[in-house]
């Protein structure tokens, strides 16, 4: 591993699939093929009627290479937005990619727990991010904190708001303090749509300020991952060096497509109807959760919740044998095989997985054994004297935290 006083890897460990990071490339779409889907965060099963419709009339148009400019100039007018302070990118991780490959980065911080294709865009471009672990059960930001130690020195900080896997909504405040001259903060907004009335969204300051970049997906809400959009907004130079990094029509046009019809009056009613859904059936969730005994970690503000219980590997395992699919927590950084997370459904589908949980909660068996991924379950994730990729501030690698340092290895048993 390369050594705390350099970032960039050796050509060898740039491309070598490393087992202890192989779990930065799992999503929740490999746990819910075939099953009752509680992994996939997407809101919806399918597309809304009016967006199925403008997709169909794109197909018309298919012969003809992709135009960024108008879907470009339409987002921006909807979103409030400069149009040279936005880009649309092929769904929120190409944004990610381009950001790993900005500058050589000397130290990318990645706030921990969170959504691994950050990290894993860092790694690809061959640097070594530093792991800045947030502590549970609350996994709260402070700003004081990740600046008291070696990441004071950071370059980059990466965080999600609110957060996957743990439906934390940091204030928008606290986040604002990060910034510092010559550092770049990157907030992953990917589900601030469905938060309501967009509270502690950061939008509207990289629209205007410096030193502050922020990611949205524009598929989730929709039911459009598979088709791949996704912008940053961020300050002029920084849109532009983004801009030079990309492909030519990295962006399609049924993605094209879509981004417009999002920005109508039908895309805005859309997103408010399901933000108020999910504010409704997110509680049926955690108290039905609580009241069976499992930890839900909050204040959850996300279209998922966060859950812990000791048994929570093999309970994941027995919904399997049902045809039930939740999203294991152990691949992401700061977390181990007692979390799981939990898409919020409607009531009918949420009872369906309480039931089956009570059910195992009061006679299952403790000999199942969790189908782990290389790496994930017996790698004492989130120790950060054993994570090979650092599990603190200031550790790249096998390092020992420094003293004081608060992660999810240090309290474990508090949990």
């Amino acid at each position: 591993m390369t050594p705390a006083t350099g970032v960039t890897a050796t050509e060898n460990e740039a491309q070598a699939v490393d087992a202890a990071h192989m779990g930065l490339h799992h999503h929740g779409d490999v746990e819910a093929r075939g099953m009752r889907d509680y992994a996939v965060n997407v809101a919806v099963a399918t597309p809304p009627a009016f967006l199925r419709d403008a997709l169909a009339s794109a197909l018309d148009g298919l012969a003809a290479y992709p135009d960024p400019a108008p879907a470009t100039a339409r987002l921006a007018a909807h979103l409030g937005v400069p149009e040279e302070r936005v880009l649309l990118t092929n769904g929120a991780a190409e944004a990610f990619h381009l950001v790993a490959r900005l500058r050589p980065w000397r130290r990318p911080v990645v706030v921990h727990p969170q959504f691994t294709e950050p990290e894993a865009a860092l790694r690809t471009a061959g640097l070594v991010p530093y792991r800045h672990i947030l502590p549970a059960p609350g996994f709260a930001l402070d700003a004081d904190t990740l600046d008291a130690g070696p990441d004071a020195e950071a370059d980059l900080v990466v965080l999600g708001n609110p957060t996957n896997p743990t439906s934390r909504l940091h204030p928008v405040a606290e986040i604002l303090r990060l910034r510092r001259p010559g550092r770049l903060v990157v907030v992953d907004e990917a589900f601030l749509d469905v938060v309501p009335r967009e509270q502690d969204t950061a939008l509207r300051h990289a629209a205007s300020g410096e030193g502050l970049l922020v990611v949205r997906s524009l598929t989730k809400t929709f039911g459009l991952a598979g088709v791949r959009a996704g912008f940053l907004v961020a300050e002029p130079e920084i849109v532009a060096a983004c801009a030079a990094l990309q492909p030519h029509w990295s962006v399609n046009s049924l993605a094209l497509a879509a981004v417009e019809a999002i920005c109508s009056a039908d895309g805005v009613a859309h997103t408010a109807d399901v933000t108020a859904r999910l504010s409704a059936d997110r509680p049926h969730l955690v108290e039905g959760l609580t009241a069976l005994g499992l930890e839900v970690c909050g204040p959850a503000a996300a279209p998922f919740v966060l859950a812990r219980h000791p048994r929570a590997a093999e309970l994941r395992t027995r919904l399997r044998e049902r045809g039930i699919a939740v999203r294991r927590g152990d691949t992401f950084p700061g977390l181990d095989g007692e979390y799981v997370r939990i898409a919020v459904r409607g009531p009918q589908e949420t009872d369906v997985l309480l039931a089956a949980l009570a059910d195992l909660l009061g006679g299952g068996t403790d000999d199942a054994q969790d189908d782990a991924l290389p790496g994930a379950q017996d790698d004492h994730r989130g120790d950060p004297q054993h994570d090979p990729a650092g599990g603190t501030a200031g550790t790249p690698g096998d390092a020992t935290p420094p003293p004081g340092t608060t992660t999810p290895g240090d309290d474990r048993e508090d949990r």
